[in-house]
């Protein structure tokens, strides 16, 4: 199936019941050209988060990517580091979970890699982990759960192990929220959104994506245990940040 096949048509159409959004089969076969279209720099935010988990992956550990989609990051990744550093991807849509093997399998992915389906609200599994990755993950998680979680990484970390996260952010004064906001469906459009798919997207995102500010989240962490946290990208209201386990 060819590039144009994998086109992000998901709202084109007028839809007459909105529905929260989903990952499921549509989504899954337009991911890539979406995030592309849709999260400003995503390709450079893809290249710095190989490089910070360059940096960080250790020998006989893993690297673990939590909401993997469909396998971009461990791909990008994958050709510089350690051989005995295994992968595992973790997300709860099956037909991403699918859609990555065939990438990984297509990219001749030669070491260990582990794929599995799970709810990130429920109580997965890290072990090992020299770098955890949530890139554009846990905006999805529901509030409630999410400093269970990010206490669940910070203790499945080794010393020195890292998380790695990207995320939509909530500007620190709503001023500038409704600016960055603006300034975003601008750069939708001119990735040849119409005004059509850019509403539609946003009901169905509604009451799934909830951002929080930078500042929440730097708190989170510390109260997850991390002593130290960097921003290493900031682009309106899209940020990247890194939080090291001592």
């Amino acid at each position: 199936m060819g590039k144009k096949d994998n086109l992000d048509h998901v709202f084109k159409d007028e839809i007459k019941k909105p529905s929260d959004f989903k990952f499921g089969a549509t989504v899954a076969n337009a991911f890539d050209d979406m995030v592309e279209r849709s999260v400003p720099y995503y390709n450079e935010i893809q290249r710095m988060i190989i490089e910070l988990a360059i940096e960080h992956a250790l020998p006989h550990t893993n690297v673990v990517d939590l909401g993997c989609s469909t396998g971009t990051t461990m791909i990008g990744l994958n050709p510089y580091v350690d051989e005995t550093i295994k992968f595992i991807g973790i997300d709860d849509s099956a037909e991403m979970l699918k859609k990555c093997d065939v990438k990984l399998k297509q990219a001749h992915f030669k070491r260990n890699y582990e794929l599995v389906i799970a709810d990130l609200h429920e109580d997965i599994k890290i072990e090992n982990a020299s770098v955890v990755i949530l890139c554009l993950t846990l905006q999805f998680v529901r509030p409630i759960y999410r400093e269970k979680l990010l206490k669940k990484i910070y203790d499945g970390l080794v010393p020195g192990g890292v998380l790695i996260i990207s995320e939509k952010i909530l500007a620190e004064d709503s001023l500038f929220n409704r600016n960055f906001i603006k300034y975003y469906y601008d750069y939708k459009r001119r990735n040849n959104y119409s005004e059509m798919e850019i509403s539609q997207k946003r009901e169905a995102l509604e009451n799934v994506l909830i951002p929080y500010k930078l500042s929440e989240n730097f708190k989170m962490l510390r109260e997850a245990g991390f002593p130290q946290t960097e921003t290493f990208f900031k682009w309106y209201n899209f940020s990247g940040f890194i939080a090291v386990k001592n």
